[in-house]
């Protein structure tokens, strides 16, 4: 009887032995390190050398227990910060908002997302308070989306003298386009790859890019006689640019969404 327990305790322990893995041997490393191995089965049902490194998952010789010993878990991210401030004042630039990694992916988990955005602006007023920033010339533009963001901001003091002008929408055909529009894939610079050639755009003119005294925007080609080609700039990116032709002006836009933009 003596014998017999003895045996069982002895293939006790060689079966603990051949079950070793990741979390008998507590280990979980990151990346490819061939070091982090043990004696034991793999996933794929043979029996030998296992690993417990990140890279095991592509090379297949993960031990048997290692989704359960290293699960994997994904990046987290806190909230977007608040927008910062133009970077200059005057002249088109651009805003920023950051958030910051509150979980480091691990053992294969989904990576961080950026962490960064970047979007056009133009501010009208020096740090002192003067008006500027309305002699651009091409007509600079940003999605439509904008401009429930702008309209929470404070309203300037040159557009006070004015409370009861409501601005205007112009319509625009568009003529030439740079291929650089349809290669945005961000988030806050997807509303470029609406832009097509041949189609009417509206684009709003409203405070604070309304010039305070002439109550108009830059680049709006009100002046033009319609079979002037205008010149137009994606605020945000430099590269997409192109021309237009005036349509016509109208108290309120009514194109589709993607083709809706702002004066900037």
């Amino acid at each position: 009887m003596c014998a017999l327990w003895l045996a069982l305790c002895a293939l006790a322990r060689l079966w603990l032995g051949v079950l070793a893995g990741c979390a008998e041997a507590g280990r979980c490393c990151p990346g490819r390190d061939s070091a982090c191995s043990v004696r034991g089965w793999r996933l794929d049902r043979v029996y030998g050398t296992c690993f417990c490194d990140q890279a095991c998952r592509l090379t297949g010789d993960c031990c048997f227990d290692y989704d359960r010993a290293c699960p994997a878990r994904p990046c987290f991210v806190g909230e977007w910060s608040a927008w910062s401030g133009c970077a200059d004042q005057c002249k088109p630039t651009t805003r920023v908002r950051r958030r910051s990694v509150r979980q480091e992916p691990q053992n294969g988990g989904a990576p961080c997302p950026p962490l960064e955005e970047q979007a056009g602006c133009l501010e009208y007023s020096t740090k002192l308070g003067r008006d500027c920033g309305h002699a651009f010339v091409p007509a600079f533009i940003t999605t439509s989306a904008f401009n429930k963001e702008r309209t929470r901001q404070a309203a300037s003091p040159q557009w006070s003298k004015h409370p009861e002008e409501p601005g205007y929408c112009m319509e625009f055909k568009t003529e030439s386009l740079t291929p650089h529009c349809a290669l945005e894939h961000g988030p806050l610079t997807r509303w470029m790859q609406y832009l097509r050639e041949g189609y009417t755009v509206c684009v709003d003119c409203q405070p604070p890019a309304m010039n305070a005294e002439s109550l108009r925007c830059s680049g709006d080609g009100l002046d033009s006689d319609g079979n002037q080609s205008l010149h137009w700039q994606a605020i945000g990116n430099p590269r997409c640019q192109g021309t237009w032709k005036k349509v016509r002006r109208v108290n309120q836009c009514s194109c589709p969404a993607v083709h809706s933009f702002i004066f900037i």
